[in-house]
């Protein structure tokens, strides 16, 4: 049976335990917050990029950007998942998600070129006998979600200089409250032509009749990358609020089973501080027996 003094160093380090508990859990919150309000921030710039993609394909007829509609045969993949644990099924279920939907294609493994962000997800995909091309770690802050998505587009542009790919997907988990995502997937390039013509086709919001001075295929090639930065800046967030929405909801479970450890151990030692009494009680009654008798 455990000592008074073995139960009392268990149960501090349980309550050690409990405290960086709950400080991960009001982390995860935190974050969360923080990654809603830049996912909200994002609809008015989509909304800016895409009023000026309408300008500039309302005055260019002709133009596809990238809207193309002949057979797709290679695919190019953008797998989000963690770099850290304690997020629950996250990264098995986003692998699970994107082998499924890749297997349901028409590209063969073998036609696939996989970018996995976050090394948890990753290992997953390679277990699954997905060969990947490079894996880059999460951002792990807000701050960090631009350069990670700079270095998205870098990849995406040689994919499209080098001709590696016909089309591009992405595959996220997309955050649907405090403690639930679900996984989810969108083509990013080719960009819809149905899409793009829907556009054109909407009507102005003002009176002003819009125009512009600069070179209409530059400011055309500047639009898409902002479309790009966009997407992926919107599928990184929602994959870190994810991520914390699972770590969050572990962190509670945790939470509840450190404090009835703590409780179950409180009452041993209890006991076993009351035994230790009890048996010197009746060590100090049986000598002052034994000192009456003589």
């Amino acid at each position: 049976m455990e000592t008074v003094e073995l139960l009392k160093s268990r149960i501090q380090t349980a309550e050690d335990l409990h405290s960086v508990v709950r400080t991960m859990k009001a982390l995860a919150a935190v974050n969360i917050r923080q990654l809603e309000n830049a996912v909200e921030s994002l609809a008015e710039y989509r909304r800016t990029v895409e009023l000026g993609l309408r300008v500039v394909l309302s005055q260019g007829s002709g133009r596809t950007v990238l809207a193309r509609e002949s057979a797709q045969h290679s695919l190019g993949a953008i797998v989000f998942g963690s770099d850290q644990g304690m997020c629950g099924q996250l990264n098995d279920q986003i692998a699970a998600y994107a082998l499924q939907h890749m297997e349901l294609g028409d590209c063969a493994s073998e036609d696939r070129t996989i970018l996995a962000v976050g090394s948890r997800v990753s290992a997953r995909l390679e277990d699954a006998g997905q060969r990947l091309e490079v894996t880059l770690p999460v951002a792990s802050f807000l701050s960090g979600i631009t350069p990670l998505v700079q270095e998205l587009v870098l990849h995406i542009d040689r994919w499209s200089s080098n001709q590696v790919v016909d089309h591009i997907v992405v595959f996220h988990c997309q955050h649907l409250s405090r403690a639930a995502y679900v996984p989810c997937k969108f083509n990013l390039l080719p960009i819809d032509r149905h899409w793009l013509k829907s556009l054109t086709q909407e009507k102005w919001p003002t009176k002003v009749l819009p125009t512009f001075t600069m070179n209409p295929e530059e400011l055309l090639s500047a639009l898409v990358r902002q479309y790009l930065f966009i997407s992926l800046y919107r599928a990184c967030a929602e994959s870190l609020a994810s991520e914390n929405a699972s770590r969050l909801v572990a962190m509670r479970g945790a939470e509840r089973n450190i404090g009835e450890k703590i409780d179950e151990l409180t009452r041993l030692f209890h006991q076993q501080r009351q035994m230790a009494v009890t048996e010197e009680l009746l060590d100090i009654v049986v000598g002052f027996e034994a000192l009456a008798e003589n």
